[in-house]
């Protein structure tokens, strides 16, 4: 099969209202399933991420979401991702600069704003002869945001209903994005885990022990308890980081890190050179291991 953009639609993301999209007389039967797939996911754009691809058959259909208007297509399992998404963002410009919020909120009859048709079966043309291609789309700019930001690959269960089947899926996305997987766990990572928790073990025992000494002694300095347990909190923050995805998460390694730092500094008269040199090498092997394991879900094909 070509590798092709076959069809493309626009709604509002609050209804699924759809506001235009592409005429097409293709009569292909897998297509038409696609389309009712295309239908059903555009009245549930609100609950996913706002770019997403959905894997049907031989086709696949990519959406994107921007200022409550969602832009959706087909194409050709073979189609370059890079290339489906830079023709969604073609779309979606046009449609911002051609229709203001106002006119798309007070839509109320399906296809208001047919006429765009004119310019989505061009832009069609152009991105099915991609070697052809006139204006000079910057792919480089959308390659690196898809990787550093790649589409949620969702499944037919996460369209809640669809050809027949039901789904209880409780919306389970509260951000941008929904939480990625991380590469699989590598035996250095394993090891540095371990000493990361044997640390905060340790400074937790000492944190205990100082406690202890400044009830009993009235002169002694309670900032070294502090110090103890914010090295704690350091170390086993660090290995959720490991373990879990988050926004920001080498620089809260980072960060973590450098409280453990600081702690060791603090408390370089009750350690000897070779215990805080300890620390803070385990904390710096944490903060690499941490910075290694990166999220999976790269997208499928980058290449043009």
């Amino acid at each position: 099969m070509m590798s092709m953009v076959l069809f493309a639609s626009v709604v509002r993301v609050v209804d699924g209202l759809p506001l235009s999209a592409s005429t097409d007389y293709e009569q292909d039967k897998g297509l038409q399933e696609t389309k009712k797939q295309v239908k059903a996911l555009s009245k549930k754009l609100s609950q996913f991420p706002d770019r997403c691809t959905l894997k049907a058959g031989q086709y696949n259909i990519n959406f994107t979401c921007c200022l409550g208007v969602g832009y959706l297509m087909v194409c050709t399992e073979n189609y370059p991702n890079v290339l489906a998404f830079c023709f969604l963002d073609e779309l979606q410009r046009e449609f911002i600069v051609t229709y203001d919020a106002k006119r798309v909120n007070s839509a109320v009859r399906p296809y208001s704003f047919i006429e765009l048709d004119n310019f989505i079966q061009k832009t069609k043309q152009r991105f099915n002869s991609p070697r052809s291609l006139s204006t000079k789309i910057n792919l480089a700019d959308m390659q690196t945001e898809i990787k550093l930001r790649p589409p949620y690959q969702l499944t037919p269960e996460d369209l809640g209903s669809i050809n027949g089947f039901s789904y209880h899926t409780p919306s389970k996305y509260k951000g941008i994005t929904p939480s990625q997987q991380l590469d699989p766990v590598t035996l250095p990572g394993i090891v540095s885990c371990v000493l990361s928790i044997l640390c905060g073990g340790l400074n937790l025992l000492r944190g205990v022990h100082a406690i202890e000494s400044t009830i009993q002694n009235d002169d002694e300095d309670f900032n070294y308890v502090i110090a103890f347990f914010l090295g704690t909190a350091a170390c086993l923050y660090q290995c959720s980081l490991f373990a879990y995805f988050s926004v920001w998460r080498n620089s809260k390694s980072f960060l973590a890190f450098a409280l453990i730092c600081l702690s060791n500094m603090y408390l370089y008269e009750l350690r000897n050179v070779w215990q805080i040199l300890f620390h803070v090498t385990v904390g710096a092997f944490m903060t690499l291991q941490i910075r290694l394991r990166q999220p999976q879900g790269k997208a499928p094909d980058y290449n043009v």
